[in-house]
């Protein structure tokens, strides 16, 4: 039985996000996806989204003094 960490109140929610919202994020940070802070194809938390290397990840993360925080990850393949 494998273990669904996406249940976990510490694991943050991952969003795969559309290929105009990807290009917004890049032209808004002055980024490309080689600059990107990556993520891997396979990690634990991206196990119910189907994605491909290539693919951007929204990671939302809630905190009680800075309320919502968003950071975006670029998926590799390991």
């Amino acid at each position: 039985m494998a273990l669904d960490v996406t249940h976990y109140s510490l694991v943050p929610k991952h969003t795969k996000i559309s290929d105009a919202e990807k290009e917004k994020v890049l032209i808004e940070f002055h980024i490309t996806t080689k600059e990107m802070p990556k993520i891997l194809k396979d990690d634990p938390a991206l196990a119910k989204l189907t994605v491909k290397e290539g693919d951007v990840i929204k990671i939302e993360r809630e905190s009680k003094t800075a309320g919502v925080s968003y950071y975006y990850r670029v998926v590799i393949d390991g």
